[in-house]
This record gives structure tokens, sequence and C-alpha cells, in this order.
């Protein structure tokens, strides 16, 4: 059946106009796909221009990151390393970074929650953190207030967790009271000065920089981001941050005497308590062999968007690692962030006092770990992560002597191949 000349020249303006919304639509969120009448049976009849119009209006809007801002999540758990390896986004002036905005989803839905709660206890809470991530990538920190309580009075608070730890936060336009981005400020100096947080000025920031980064302890396993790496709104890479097991129950040992006074009784007086909770450990273990085997066996879903980095490899060369880092991200490597790395990986021992501080030896630190435990509680996690430990490249230590011996060491070479 032919075309009229009034139904070509209606088809040639469809045309025109869709083209039109493409262009128009190619910077924004999402993007309609209108059906178009076949040119092998158009003749136009009665009510057909109403119906297109109805069939555009109806069709499915499909997202897409069009903007082509890259999304980071730093996956990591309590005490592995990840506020170090978080300054090394918060240094680049062309990210966005936030420093654990899952407290709040965290501190909202479970109010008692610890370490070593049940499997169960610790996932309710994963839908909730995964629409706040799309949200916050999104520059939505809006959607931020549904967790925050008080809640916020128009768009204010002074309730945003670890907020000095963000530069973007404690700068021009969020906080006009501090002088350029690069200078460098305390936390509590940050918070001090530059008063209620504005999140209409914090997600205008956001929009202003070229990326976002967003460090997290509250998700355990990659798999647990499936949907949002899938996501095609987004262009999201998740950097997973292990440490050796020994070392994180070390640290938090330390940092957080009460949970872990057990622990502690145990390494001072050599005897085991009977009600020792020995799921503060497992749980890191199981959580980091659960995710490092998904990284590693390079699912199609994570091509190109997960990268292994092993504390221990950072603290020792850590230049060198950050330049793997960024050139997984496939963005160039900021002035700032190398300066920051010179100035805080030299650190003396008055420099790391502060518990969630990132000024230190960092090779020192690693290390650390071996003389802080005793030989019974190494062996014993030993034997409770073996296979963590052999998966990751952490050598046994066979005995109390080997252990203190700083020239055995205790971290094999690996190559994680991490542009998967």
């Amino acid at each position: 059946m032919q075309c009229s000349w009034k139904a070509v020249l209606l088809l040639a303006l469809a045309s025109i106009a869709i083209q039109y919304t493409a262009i128009r639509t190619f910077t924004a969120k999402s993007f309609h796909t209108c059906p178009m009448p076949s040119p092998v049976n158009c003749s136009p009849g009665p009510g057909e221009a109403e119906m297109a119009e109805r069939l555009c209006e109806e069709s499915p809007t499909f997202g897409y990151n069009l903007s082509r801002k890259t999304h980071i999540l730093i996956l990591a758990t309590t005490r592995s390393g990840s506020s170090f390896v978080g300054q090394l986004f918060n240094q680049h002036l062309d990210f966005f970074y936030l420093f654990e905005p899952l407290y709040h989803v965290q501190y909202t839905l479970l109010p008692r929650f610890t370490q070593g709660k049940s499997p169960t206890d610790r996932r309710v809470m994963l839908g909730a953190s995964r629409d706040l991530l799309r949200s916050l990538y999104d520059c939505d920190l809006y959607f931020l207030e549904n967790y925050i309580k008080p809640p916020p009075v128009n768009h204010t608070t002074d309730r945003i967790f670890r907020r000095g730890a963000s530069k973007a936060l404690c700068s021009p336009p969020v906080c006009e009271a501090q002088g350029p981005v690069d200078t460098n400020l305390e936390e509590g100096d940050c918070v001090r000065k530059c008063g209620l947080l504005n999140l209409t000025l914090a997600a205008e920031a956001c929009r202003e920089r070229s990326h976002v980064a967003i460090k997290t302890v509250r998700v355990p396993e990659v798999n647990d981001l499936r949907a949002l790496v899938e996501d095609p709104r987004l262009n999201l890479k998740v950097i997973q941050l292990v440490r050796d097991p020994r070392g994180i129950l070390a640290s938090r040992s330390e940092t957080f005497r009460d949970t872990y006074r057990l622990w502690r009784i145990w390494d001072g007086t050599g005897r085991k308590p009977y009600n020792l909770d020995v799921t503060q450990l497992t749980t890191v273990c199981e959580d980091f062999w659960n995710s490092v085997s998904t990284g590693l066996t390079r699912p199609p879903w994570l091509k190109g968007k997960y990268m292994l980095v092993r504390y221990e490899d950072l603290a020792r060369n850590p230049m060198k690692k950050t330049e793997e880092i960024y050139e997984f991200l496939g963005i160039p490597l900021d002035s700032h962030v190398e300066r920051w790395i010179h100035n805080n990986t030299r650190g003396d021992r008055s420099s790391s006092k502060h518990k969630y501080g990132t000024v230190r030896n960092s090779a020192a630190t690693a290390e650390k770990w071996r003389f802080r435990l005793s030989y019974d509680i190494v062996a014993f996690t030993q034997n409770a992560c073996q296979q963590v430990l052999a998966q990751l490249g952490y050598k046994v230590a066979s005995s109390e002597q080997e252990l203190k011996n700083l020239s055995v060491s205790l971290v094999e070479d690996r190559d994680f191949h991490p542009f998967l």
C-alpha cells in the first residue's frame, strides 16, 4: 500500500521532532523511545495522531549515566585502612567524597546494631542502603534526610556523621567561611567554622564535581551491590579493600576497647574466656571470602568494575598502588593527592593518636599487629580464618619467634589482576 504525500510529510515531521527531543535530552537523566509508524503501511487514519502521542507518552523511560560521572564505592570493613583509602579521593579536586553516609541508615533502622550480630540483622538495611547510595550518586542529598534524626529544618542540619572528613562539605559553596579548597582543616575546625550543613548547597557542590566517591564499612559483600553495578544510570566501580584479619582484630581490640574487652582479657591473661564472641572475627573472614571469591571469578556483571586492594600493599608502596587505582578508574591522578600521600605516610608515633587519623608511618602500621597480639590469639585466628588467609596471600606464623621477626614477611607477593 502506497503512502500519500500527507502521510510522508507527517512521518518526516515526526522524525524531526523525535531527533530534536533526543538531542535536547542527551544530557538529561533519561530519554523516551517513541514508536514510529511503519513506512510500509502508513496510511493515516482517524485518531492515529492521538494514538501515536499516547504511545509515546506511555512508552518506558530508560535511564542512563549520560553525564559520564564515575561513581566509586570503597567497600571495606572497620579498621582495614578505609579512612586512608578514602583520602585518596577526598584530596582530589574533581571528586565529591562522602564518609560513611550509611551510618545514618544503620542507626535509624538498627539502633542497637553491633559487629557480630546475625547475618539476617546485618542485611535488614541493605535495601535502604542501596536506595540511598543510588540517590547520593545522583547528587540527591535530600534523600539522606529520611535517616537523619532529628530531621533537618529547611534542609540544614548539624547531624551529618563525620562531616569534617569530607573536603567538599567544608569548602565553597557549602562553606563560605573556609578559604582555598586545598587548605587542610581538622574535622572539628570544619564543623565549628562552617556551622550547619546546607544540603541544598552540598547537592550543588556534588553536581559541580566530575566524580562521586563514597566509603562504607556497612555493606558486607560485593554481591550486595550487584543491582547498583548493573544500573545503567550509574558508572559504578567498586574498590574492595581487604586487610590481614589478624591486623584487623588487633586494631579493633585497641580502638573499641569495651566491645573487644574479652579479647583483651585473653591477650592479657593468656586464658580464653568461655563466652568470647568469636563472630567478631569469623564474620570478617566469611565476608572477605564470599566477596573476594565473587570478585576474582570475574562474573560478567563485574567486568571492569571491580578492583581488589590489600591494605598491606598500599601501606608499603602507597604511591605505586594509588597510581594503579587511578589507572583502573581511568581518571588522572591529582597533584593534591600526591602531596597528601607524601605528607601522610611518613608520620611519627605521635601523629597517629587519633583512632581515625590518617597521618602515620604506613609501612610500620601494617606490621604493628604482630607485636600487639599474643601468639595464642594469632594461632586461633589463623585456624579460624585459614581459607581467607590463603586466598588473600597472608602467610601463617608457625611460632611466636617467627611472628615477632619482622625480617620474615607474612604477606606474599600477589598480583590480583585489578583491571578486570
